[in-house]
Parts: structure tokens; sequence; C-alpha cells
């Protein structure tokens, strides 16, 4: 399989990694994909990119199946409010399509926040780059390719 500019950045940095690809398995949403990987969905991250009341972009990660709480967010990153970026905004942006949005390998390096139950796991899974691929590697490792904070910015469960 290819390499994806997000593979190439990680073998720049000679930082270890393991890429996976579910693209012959009509995996969509990313319960499909945590499946299709066989992997427990809290450890595999979607990245979602949003706009502050300051109009600066921001990338939250979070477990595939939570929701990003926009309120929490903004407490995050110190903004009034944040919103989600609109589709069309996503390509022009990042370099990245709805669906393969990889915080690693951006137009431009953006302001990224991860849900903090990232940090009790190994390895976290996230978008290689393009739909069909993940990579899978530490959140340490990540952090040496990206500045990334960890904080709460999921809808807490209802107890």
């Amino acid at each position: 399989m290819e390499k994806t500019n997000v593979m190439r950045i990680l073998d720049q940095k000679k930082l270890d990694y393991k890429a996976h690809f579910y693209g012959d398995t009509g995996a969509v949403s990313g319960a499909d994909v945590a499946d299709a990987l066989n992997e427990d969905p809290d450890q595999v991250f979607k990245t979602l990119v949003t706009v502050g009341k300051s109009k600066k972009y921001y990338v939250f990660m979070l477990p595939v199946c939570d929701e990003l709480d926009l309120k929490k967010a903004a407490k995050a990153v110190n903004e009034k409010s944040v919103e989600m970026l609109k589709s069309k905004e996503l390509l022009p942006l990042t370099g990245y399509v709805h669906g393969g949005c990889s915080p690693i390998g951006m137009k431009k390096l953006f302001t990224t926040t991860i849900h903090q139950t990232a940090e009790k796991f190994e390895k976290i899974f996230f978008s290689g780059g393009k739909i069909g691929c993940q990579v899978e590697m530490s959140l340490k490792d990540l952090r040496k390719v990206i500045p990334v904070k960890a904080a709460d910015i999921t809808i807490a469960d209802e107890v």
C-alpha cells in the first residue's frame, strides 16, 4: 500500500508507528473503523477542525464514539466559543478530506487538543491522512511531531 504524507513525516522523524488499512471493509463511521481494526473504540480517535470566535482554527482529537463538547473545547483553547468548520472548508484549509483528516501533515500547524483519555493508552489510532487508512502510535511520539495538549473535551455520558 502506498505511503501517505502522514507516514512519510513519521518516517522522516524516525518514529515508531503501524499503518492499518481498512479500505476494503466498507467501514465509514468511527465505530465501524474501530470494529474493522478489531480495536477498542476508546483508543480510536477522530480529528475534528473548529473555528474560534477569534477566527483562529483549532484541532480536536476525541474517541470516535464520543461527541465534542463545544463549550469544553472552547475553554481548553481559551476561546469564548468554537464551532465546527464547514465541511467544504476542510480541504482548502487542511489539505485533507472529511473522513481522512489527520492531525499530522495539515497545511498549517493548528493548536491541537486530544481528549484526556488518550493518556491512559499505550497506543492510539487516528487517521493516516486518507480514507481507509489509520495510524497506530503512542501519544508520546505523536507529541514529537505536533504539540498536543490533553483536556476533557467530550460530552459526558449520562450516568
